[in-house]
């Protein structure tokens, strides 16, 4: 899961669901260029991309949801997200060490809930294969991680609707959706006990980042 700086007590209650997101302005003739995995409690349970109309349930997590009004909503949002995405990649300008070509934009979009409330919500940018920046949309607090990725932070602060759109989706529908899942799979996640910052369970999004990724 994504990171908070402040720490954070997971409970014996709490959950957490993540969207992975990745983008291109181009891709090659047979490959899509949008493309979405999700999971809870980094269980996948979901996957499409933008060759497909329908998602594919993964395991027996997607399996139990997939005929869930939640899994609709879900359905229908992760393709608007990717075109508003898709529309934001032919402005950002990456730093002029980056190899050349069209863009690759990858984020992971987070939420957390205990006690059936958002406890954290959050965004990963990663550009061109590179963790960029880091987004607590519960605060709107950035952590640039990548210097040469400020023309992307820009971007998004300059777009209000977007930055708004995403806000509203980490905040509330992930929520929302995890909290009609957890309905159907009460019998089937293991609670998390561990203590730790909620976005120190990150994914390989964050390695190489010691500062702010532990990974196993």
């Amino acid at each position: 899961l994504l990171i908070f700086r402040r720490p954070f007590v997971l409970s014996q209650h709490a959950h957490s669901l993540c969207l992975d997101l990745t983008v291109k302005t181009q891709s090659r003739p047979g490959q899509p260029w949008c493309q979405v995995q999700g999971s809870v409690d980094t269980k996948p349970f979901l996957q499409c991309d933008s060759d497909s109309s329908k998602v594919r349930p993964l395991g027996f997590l997607g399996e139990e949801v997939n005929d869930t009004k939640a899994w609709t909503e879900l359905s229908q949002t992760r393709g608007e997200a990717g075109r508003k995405l898709r529309m934001v990649l032919p402005v950002i300008k990456p730093d002029k060490k980056e190899r050349r070509g069209p863009p690759t934009l990858q984020i992971r979009l987070c939420c957390q809930c205990e006690a059936e409330q958002c406890s954290g919500a959050a965004l990963l940018f990663n550009l061109n294969g590179r963790t960029a920046l880091l987004l607590d949309t519960m605060n709107i607090t950035w952590t640039v991680i990548d210097p040469g990725a400020t023309g992307l932070k820009e971007e998004w602060e300059s777009n209000q609707e977007l930055a708004e759109y995403f806000r509203k989706i980490s905040t509330g529908d992930c929520s929302y959706w995890l909290r009609e899942f957890l309905e159907h799979w009460e019998n089937m996640l293991l609670p998390e006990p561990q203590v730790t910052d909620f976005l120190q369970r990150s994914s390989a999004f964050m390695c190489g980042y010691e500062h702010i990724c532990l990974c196993n």
